[in-house]
């Protein structure tokens, strides 16, 4: 009896939390209704078992049919942001595959159902792979493994425990589980549990403070818990006598520079000096083409320091040049293993994955060599920006790639019922294209977002950061070329409309084409295509937001504050909706809830710059300096090269009439952008003002 009382005590505490609402559910899927039929859709609350509130990742959209259709062949493709198909998932391998498989086979229903997330890894992919057991797949694709080291319980990542071991990682997941473990972990964190985390998501420079040495020991348990997490998806797999696909992980080798390098501690001060001698000749030697002499120096500075990622990278660019393709490949391979930011799974990772696939063999487990599959034609086949946009991230032709070498192995998984069905070919990248409604609308979109990503650290330390800035701006040059062509907005809305004619239930393709007319300037056609999107994913709560944007833009403003309130029923702490609220109130006149609402969103996201920058601008209009002052402050400090911000915050300081505080932030907004008209204006006025001798 002495356990039973507590054991009772904790399952009423937990039914009562449950009854008031605390909490929420920790599943990946949600059961809802739509238009009648039970539906499965994404769970937005799915990470906070894995990730601190401000850094919480989200799945992306999914709808799927609750009861299997008869005649239905669902495939579940597992993994993190480069199976998804970052950074538009609306072209991912998965899409793309169904793609193939649909025009292969007419008349055969294909469902590619994508459970990946960005910045997950194993350790969410098994609770994701041991729910999808039970949903009736009839094919199981693993494409998982670059966020190991970096992702949730990673050997140096920021969002919180480190390089747990198993045991302790699934009894902490099991306890979130609960209501009160949910509790629990909320309480930690206000605690002071939390404060090492960053205050919002900020991309792969929140890792840049979180090296992880070559030889690190945490490395060995990251791999044992990969080991563990993968051989129990398989096992989940079989349980559900599902067949499964495991394919290996391939990346960006020829032409990623390593993120990170780091020399090893014991390294002594001559040593140190002597490397950097040699380094600094082999690049010389490489930049006068003497590629003997800078490869002699390189591996010279390589058995001095053999660590240090980028030499074998500088090592990997000679042995290309002189055409030695499998010294190249080696020298690649080591660069990317030794980073010490290692976004991309590394020789063991992949080693550990056709371990396993070679283990499970006999038990419906196929394997697919990613790497092999993604490797150009060129000199010595090793993958490159052919099919990558940066490290992992597959291009349009590389996602075609990955999921054509998927769909040769899918042949041999289907039932003989369903392969009897087959045409004779498949359908070239094209083809599919046509099908997915890709145009060159969407390629520029990708190459800016991408470019982006481009401008920020850690991309902007790597040793060939300038190469990737030009071929990306080529790239998005001759696609911005394209899209001046006479025919090109006619020739693209009616690639969206064939595609919606041939697939009207697909929301990515209601969502493609509604931002296509939005950025054409069709603002009615492209609230009718986000309504479709509302009306086939209407958990999605990108699309409220999108579809308020867009009637706010039209004048529709009492429409969209609804939109606002609607998509904050998704989630009460998004601050995006405060500030999206502000932005309508403001049109309406209505300053004091505008600024009441810009509050709100700091509150919930005291790192949210735009909020406060918009603040300031309101406090200055309504007369309160100091506090816009304040404002322009926090701007700064989160985004000291916004030169906006500089000149907002003279322009405050000024009005106080503190003038030398306010010729400090213009000139620092002239060092910024030395052709900044603002700034040089009110230089001259200020230092004119300044100089004029004080009245008597």
């Amino acid at each position: 009896m002495a356990t039973v009382w507590p054991l009772l005590a904790l399952a009423l505490l937990e039914a009562v939390l449950r009854a008031a609402g605390f909490g929420h559910p920790t599943s990946f899927f949600v059961r809802k209704q739509l238009g009648g039929r039970a539906v499965l859709v994404e769970n937005d609350w799915f990470g906070l078992r894995f990730f601190p509130p401000a850094l919480a990742r989200s799945p992306y959209p999914v709808v799927m049919e609750a009861d299997k259709p008869a005649g239905l062949y669902r495939i579940f493709l597992f993994g993190e942001s480069a199976a998804l198909g970052e950074p538009r998932p609306a072209f991912g391998a998965g899409r793309y595959l169904e793609t193939l498989l649909r025009e292969r086979f007419p008349g055969v229903k294909f469902e590619v159902v994508c459970v990946a997330m960005t910045a997950i890894n194993s350790h969410a992919i098994l609770p994701i792979a041991r729910e999808c057991a039970g949903y009736n797949g009839d094919l199981w694709i693993v494409y998982m493994g670059n966020n190991e080291f970096l992702g949730p319980f990673g050997g140096s990542t920021v969002f919180g425990l480190q390089a747990l071991p198993n045991a302790w990682v699934r009894a902490y997941l099991a306890l979130q589980r609960t209501r009160i473990g949910q509790g629990l972990v909320t309480l930690a964190r206000r605690m002071g549990g939390g404060q090492s985390t960053p205050a919002s998501w900020g991309g792969m420079k929140m890792f840049l403070d979180h090296q992880l040495p070559p030889n690190d020991p945490r490395k060995e348990r990251i791999y044992a818990n990969f080991r563990q997490n993968l051989a129990d998806i398989i096992q989940a797999g079989r349980r559900a006598r599902v067949p499964i696909i495991l394919s290996s992980l391939a990346c960006n080798l020829k032409d990623c520079a390593p993120f990170g390098s780091l020399h090893a501690p014991a390294l002594d001060r001559s040593t140190l000096v002597q490397w950097e001698g040699l380094r600094a000749a082999g690049a010389t030697n490489a930049e006068h083409g003497e590629i003997a002499g800078s490869i002699r120096r390189f591996e010279a500075a390589a058995k001095l320091s053999p660590n240090y990622a980028e030499t074998h990278f500088r090592l990997g660019q000679c042995y290309l040049a002189v055409t030695n393709a499998e010294a190249a490949r080696r020298s690649f391979s080591r660069a990317r293993d030794l980073d010490s930011l290692p976004f991309r799974a590394d020789s063991e990772i992949n080693r550990l994955i056709a371990e396993t696939a070679r283990r499970f063999s006999a038990q419906g487990v196929a394997y697919l060599d990613a790497e092999r599959a993604l490797a150009p034609s060129g000199p010595g086949q090793i993958p490159g920006e052919e099919f990558f946009y940066e490290h992992v991230h597959l291009n349009f032709q590389g996602n075609y790639r990955l999921a054509r070498a998927l769909a040769d192995q899918v042949l041999t998984s289907l039932p003989s019922s369903v392969a009897g069905r087959q045409t004779d070919a498949w359908a070239g990248p094209e083809v599919c294209a046509r099908d997915l409604g890709l145009t060159d609308w969407n390629r520029c979109a990708v190459f800016e977002e991408i470019a982006r990503r481009l401008a920020e650290p850690p991309f902007t330390q790597q040793l060939n950061h300038n190469h990737q800035l030009q071929k990306l701006a080529a790239d998005l040059a001759e696609c911005r070329l394209r899209l001046q062509e006479p025919r090109a907005l006619d020739n693209a809305r009616r690639t969206y409309e064939e595609a919606l004619q041939k697939d009207p239930r697909d929301h990515w393709l209601h969502h493609n084409y509604a931002e296509f007319l939005a950025n054409t300037g069709d603002l009615g056609a492209a609230t009718e295509q986000m309504r479709a999107v509302q009306a086939l994913a209407p958990q999605h709560q990108a699309a409220c937001l999108q579809l308020g944007r867009l009637l706010a833009s039209q004048g529709n403003l009492e429409e969209a504050l609804r939109e606002y309130a609607k998509a904050g029923t998704f989630h009460q702490d998004d601050a995006r909706v405060r500030f999206l609220e502000a932005e309508v109130l403001e049109k309406q006149k209505k300053r004091s809830q505008a600024i009441h609402s810009l509050r709100d969103a700091i509150a919930l996201r005291p790192s949210y710059w735009e909020a406060h920058e918009r603040l300031g601008m309101e406090l200055g209009l309504s007369g309160e300096s100091s506090g816009a002052v304040a404002e322009f402050e926090h701007v700064v400090r989160l985004r000291p090269d916004y030169v906006e911000g500089h000149l907002n915050l003279g322009i405050a300081l000024a009005r106080q009439q503190r003038f030398s505080e306010a010729l400090d932030q213009f000139q620092t907004a002239l060092r910024l952008d030395p052709r900044n008209a603002k700034a040089t204006q009110y230089i001259a006025k200020l230092e004119a003002l300044t100089a004029r001798p004080a009245p008597p």
